[in-house]
């Protein structure tokens, strides 16, 4: 079943819960916390105290994804504060501290998952594909909420998804940037399964109707 993940970079921060509220009375599957350092990418957004808080708010799957440099020095803490997923960028470290950062999330008790930018290659999530719970594809280049969807990363997912079920992988694909009503058929389509939508849901009026435009696509 397709799952919906609203980002929640594009929310209201002034009144967090309630939007996370209405998206869980929307029909949501998991809420998808955006996590950037200025530093892996421009802008700078939220961290440990927000997930704090929403972890108090909310009992939705929270679906940490760290746009940050060296992930490791702070996925004990996230997962602690609240993530029942904490995602790791494969560009964010050496091999072998992504991989050691995904042995801590999971000695948390908590799923772990690694995502790629556009220019990277789908083979980069290779090495860890029999390890992980997700593998998150990146369709706009991460830092920003809104930008548009780039069609040439489809047979990236397309790509990930063979291997996956090739090797009969428990492993979900999730996909972020761009996704909306109209571009979510494309990526199911190519086998993405989780979809990651932040304008296209906290940008309506009616935020069941635009959750299940995306499902449903």
């Amino acid at each position: 079943m397709i799952k919906v993940a609203p980002s929640i970079l594009s929310a209201d921060f002034a009144r967090l819960g309630s939007e996370v509220e209405e998206i869980a009375r929307g029909g949501a599957d998991y809420v998808h916390f955006d996590v950037m350092d200025g530093l892996f990418v421009p802008n700078i957004s939220i961290g440990i105290p927000v997930l704090k808080s929403l972890r108090r708010a909310t009992d939705m799957f929270i679906d940490a994804h760290l746009m940050i440099v060296e992930p490791i020095r702070y996925v004990e803490a996230f997962c602690k504060s609240g993530a029942d997923l904490v995602n790791v960028h494969v560009e964010a470290d050496t091999p072998e501290r992504v991989s050691a950062s995904l042995d801590m999330i999971r000695a948390q008790g908590k799923k772990c998952g690694v995502t790629i930018k556009p220019a990277t290659p789908a083979e980069a999530v290779l090495p860890y594909l029999d390890a992980v719970d997700l593998v998150l594809v990146m369709t706009v280049e991460p830092g920003f909420g809104g930008q548009s969807f780039m069609h040439d990363m489809l047979p990236k997912i397309e790509k990930i998804r063979g291997w996956i079920d090739v090797r009969s992988l428990p492993c979900e694909l999730e996909v972020d940037g761009g996704v909306d009503a109209e571009t979510a058929a494309l990526v199911k389509k190519a086998g993405a399964d989780v979809l990651v939508a932040g304008s296209a849901v906290f940008r309506r009026a009616d935020r069941s109707a635009a959750i299940k435009a995306i499902r449903n696509a």
